[in-house]
């Protein structure tokens, strides 16, 4: 049978956390080696994926001594930049609440936070902006990009790859890098690296300066929204500088002292907490309502295209963000497989209608094209269509169309 994206051909969840095989990702390595070709989640002949078994070395994982790592690393930097230390990426979410206000307040540092603004702002997600910044009493830049460019790779990447926040993704990872360069701040500190698990590393000097080389190397070739650079200046009428913003700096400009690290690798990081302190400390407020996929209502809730997001993710892998979710808790040990199992059920793969059509209208998409789209990147080994309806051929509940 037919697969798209390179995903395994047997569809395989993890006994623990509930997760499929089939969840893309760019480099899960512990013990285990991700498959390079296909890059998704790796489950073993026992039905343990990468995931659980790492959750469960964290388990083990000596924070104090991790935290004594961090002081040093901070005692290296505290007032040797300049007016401030250190670079938070973030827009106000409970994760980057936390992590610029612990550094700050706990910590002693003086942490310059940095905005890639979300392509549509909640009226929430904007309130918890603000609140990040007057309460922590943050400096921050926000980019200030065009909006043109933005919408436009927004549509070619739904349109192209089924994937709203492609080079959303790049913007915002790109960017606090820059700014880091440009202010002359050689720290950077993201937050929990769900790909890397907390690997502080994964973005350190030679990573940064391998990708750079490559990219402008090879700069025509690099694909945006599905389009490549060299179509979308000819086709498209883009200039470079444009595009520049979704690009790795130039490897000229690099630093060889520039640092790169994720917070939680030093400190345990858990998601709950982290809302938890970001309510008591910035001001931070889940969203009105339950997110429409989940049974949440303060993950990922500043832009209006995360719902959407999460929604493609169900349509190509299989795996919506209930389930996301549901593995989360599980690894943290918050959920029985029971209680994961039931959420699942009810909430994975709803459709996203509340800001649906505002996306849509915003990005010039026409819902009937939209709603044809969606069914062109249905992978025939997930999905089958029976009676004008599609169903899943497995899923977590073994309840699946083929199960």
């Amino acid at each position: 049978m037919k697969t798209l994206f390179g995903l395994p051909k047997k569809v395989i969840f993890c006994k623990k956390t509930l997760i499929s095989n089939q969840r893309p990702s760019s480099a899960i390595e512990f013990n285990h080696k991700i498959n390079s070709k296909k890059q998704t989640l790796l489950i073993d002949k026992n039905g343990l994926s990468d995931s659980w078994k790492y959750s469960r070395k964290k388990l083990m994982i000596d924070y104090k001594k991790r935290e004594k790592l961090l002081v040093k690393l901070l005692d290296k930097h505290r007032g040797k930049h300049g007016e401030f230390d250190c670079i938070v990426p973030g827009s106000g979410g409970k994760d980057s609440c936390y992590a610029s206000h612990i550094l700050k307040y706990k910590y002693g540092m003086n942490p310059l936070t940095v905005t890639w603004p979300p392509i549509m702002y909640t009226d929430y997600g904007y309130k918890n902006f603000q609140n990040w910044l007057k309460f922590g009493n943050h400096p921050n830049i926000s980019a200030k990009r065009s909006e043109k460019t933005m919408k436009t790779l927004t549509r070619l990447s739904i349109l192209n790859l089924l994937h709203p926040f492609q080079t959303f993704m790049l913007g915002q990872k790109i960017f606090a890098v820059k700014m880091a360069i440009k202010h002359k701040i050689p720290l950077v500190f993201f937050g929990e690296n769900e790909a890397e698990h907390g690997n502080a590393l994964a973005d350190n000097y030679s990573s940064l300066r391998k990708k750079s080389y490559y990219s402008y190397k090879n700069i025509d070739k690099l694909y945006l929204g599905g389009i490549s650079i060299k179509d979308l200046k000819n086709e498209y009428n883009f200039k470079y500088n444009e595009l520049e913003s979704f690009l790795p700096v130039s490897t000229d400009q690099l630093d060889e002292n520039l640092e790169v690290h994720y917070l939680g690798y030093y400190l345990k990081w858990i998601p709950q907490e982290c809302y938890y302190y970001a309510v008591e400390n910035c001001g931070f407020r889940p969203r009105p309502f339950r997110t429409q996929g989940t049974y949440s209502k303060y993950n990922s809730i500043d832009d209006k295209i995360d719902d959407l997001h999460y929604y493609t993710t169900f349509i190509k892998f299989g795996i919506g963000r209930a389930t996301y979710d549901v593995s989360q808790e599980l690894r943290n040990n918050h959920l029985s497989i029971d209680e994961g199992k039931k959420l699942i059920k009810k909430y994975d793969g709803e459709f996203p209608n509340i800001y649906l059509n505002e996306v849509l209208d915003y990005l010039k998409i026409k819902k009937s094209d939209f709603l044809k789209k969606i069914d062109k990147f249905r992978s025939p080994h997930l999905w089958v269509k029976k009676n004008n309806k599609w169903y899943l051929r497995h899923n977590c509940n073994r309840t699946g169309y083929n199960d």
